[in-house]
């Protein structure tokens, strides 16, 4: 029921799809979907927590694989562009519908945000850690890294789906090399100014 209830949502949007149709194409009655799970919103909410919980799973099972921050961060990532071009509809619904809903759904979408950007700093915070050059950089700086590559992964998605012969793996390469590269700079001193400051 949830299967086809994502695949609905995703094509028609949560407004136009219809209980009626998700329950017919789910071989069920639509009182046993009520009995079940309440009310259409109930059965978006059910969707939505199982579709973040296979994305967070996914994202944090790759990046707690093992290896240095650099490489659990790159497969975290990895994993997360994977999921999304192998789950095209959860994506719709999580990234595209759920925001525009009621706070219910609103809390489930910041709950699954907040453990990967949790896992994200964590990562970023060992990486500035092992560094040996910590000083330069804070728990703040992570924290502000973490929600720039997390912004920027949700907004790749969009790109992904404009440019279908990139691999997920090629895309979190590029990530990694614009945001952690670029942070080694910062580690190493470099920081860029205006030409006026």
């Amino acid at each position: 029921m949830i299967d086809v209830a994502v695949r609905v949502f995703a094509k028609r949007g949560y407004h136009a799809a219809s209980v009626d149709e998700i329950a017919e194409l789910a071989g069920v009655s639509k009182p046993m979907v009520y009995l079940y799970l309440d009310s259409k919103e109930g059965l978006f909410l059910a969707c939505l927590c199982r579709e973040s919980a296979r994305l967070v799973a996914a994202f944090q099972g790759a990046a707690r694989a093992g290896g240095e921050p650099e490489q659990r961060l790159y497969a975290g990532l990895a994993a997360f562009f994977a999921f999304v071009a192998g789950h095209r509809d959860s994506w719709v619904v999580l990234h595209r519908q759920a925001s525009e809903l009621s706070a219910a759904i609103a809390a489930a979408v910041a709950e699954a945000r907040r453990a990967v950007m949790a896992e994200v700093a964590g990562l970023v915070g060992d990486g500035i850690a092992d560094s040996g050059r910590g000083a330069l950089l804070d728990a703040e700086d992570a924290d502000f890294v973490a929600h720039a590559l997390v912004g920027a992964a949700d907004a790749l998605t969009d790109w992904m789906e404009r440019h279908p012969g990139q691999s997920p793996d090629g895309i979190a390469l590029r990530l990694m090399n614009m945001v952690w590269v670029g942070m080694r700079h910062v580690l190493d001193g470099e920081v860029w100014t205006p030409r006026d400051a």
